[in-house]
C-alpha cells in the first residue's frame, strides 16, 4: 500500500479507512477512544477532498427535451474500493434527485460532498418507551393496512442540513444518525460516501426503505425532539441507481 508523501489524496483517504475500520466493533466504538482519535483523523482528511482530486466534475446542462434524459436512472455510482472493513465510492445525483430514506444497519458511514448542494435528513430509531402509545394503537392518514403495522417504527428526526463542497463530511453511527434521507439541490450533485463495514444482506446489513408516516404532537422522551413514525416499504419505483467508471487516482487497499 503507498504511503509516501506522493500517494493521493483519495489513496490516503482509503489507508486511513483501513487504519479506522478494520478490527473495529461496532458495539463498542462509542467509549474507545482511539477509535474516535482515528475517525477523527479520518474526516480531517475528508474535509479537503474535492472534485478535481477524483478527476470528475459537474456534467454539462442537458436540455429537458433530450429523449434520453428520461431514460437515465436519477443516480449513479463509481466504485472506488471496497474491503471487508469498509466501501468506498462516489454516488452521482441528478438534478432534483434523491436517495429515499433508508439505513445502514449497524455501520459506521461519511458523506463528503465534492460538488453541487444536498440536504440531509438523519433519523434515529427509538426503542419504544414505557407507556408510549404503540404502533398498533396510533391512527395514521390515510390508514395504514393491516399487514403494515408491524412495519411501523417510531423515530426521532436527528438533524436536517445543507451540505455543499465547502461543509465537512456527514457522519453517521451504528446508533446516531443512521438513517437519512439525500435530496440534490439547485443542480446536480456528487458525493464521496465510506461505509463501514459494507452492505452485506448475507451478515445482516441489508438496506431498508421507509416512509415518514405522522409526526407525533408530543417530544420525545428519550431525546426531547419531534417524535416521528416510519414505515418500511420496499425500494420505491422511481429510485434507482447505475453504475459508471471511476476516473481517479488508483486506489490500493
Amino acid at each position: 500500500m503507498p504511503r509516501n508523501n506522493k500517494s493521493s489524496l483519495i489513496q490516503k483517504i482509503a489507508s486511513q479507512a483501513c487504519v479506522t475500520f478494520t478490527n473495529c466493533s461496532s458495539s463498542a466504538i462509542g467509549d474507545n477512544k482511539v477509535f474516535l482519535e482515528q475517525q477523527t483523523e479520518l474526516a480531517t482528511l475528508i474535509s479537503d477532498i474535492r472534485a478535481a482530486d477524483l478527476k470528475i466534475a459537474p456534467p454539462k446542462k442537458v436540455s429537458i427535451s433530450s429523449p434520453q434524459s428520461s431514460a437515465v436512472p436519477p443516480v449513479t455510482y463509481m466504485h472506488i474500493c471496497e474491503t471487508d472493513a469498509f466501501s468506498m465510492g462516489v454516488f452521482l445525483l441528478k438534478s432534483g434527485a434523491s436517495i429515499p430514506l433508508h439505513d445502514h444497519p449497524g455501520m459506521n458511514g461519511m458523506l463528503k460532498v465534492l460538488y453541487g448542494k444536498v440536504n440531509i435528513r438523519c433519523y434515529d430509531k427509538l426503542d419504544k418507551a414505557v407507556g408510549a402509545e404503540s404502533e398498533t394503537e396510533r391512527q395514521f392518514e390515510p390508514p395504514l393496512l393491516p399487514f403494515q403495522r408491524d412495519d411501523v417504527r417510531r423515530a426521532v428526526l436527528r438533524s436536517s442540513g445543507l451540505y455543499s463542497e465547502q461543509s465537512g463530511p456527514c457522519i453517521l453511527t451504528p446508533l446516531k444518525d443512521n438513517l437519512h434521507e439525500i435530496d440534490a439541490v439547485d443542480g446536480p450533485t456528487a458525493f464521496l460516501d465510506i461505509l463501514a463495514p459494507p452492505y452485506d444482506p448475507d451478515d445482516g446489513r441489508d438496506c431498508h426503505y421507509y416512509r415518514v408516516l405522522q409526526t407525533a404532537g408530543k417530544k420525545s422522551e428519550q431525546s426531547g425532539e419531534d417524535e416521528t413514525w416510519l414505515l418500511e416499504i420496499p425500494q420505491p419505483d422511481d429510485f434507482w441507481c447505475g453504475g459508471e467508471p471511476y476516473p481517479g487516482p488508483e486506489v490500493s487497499v
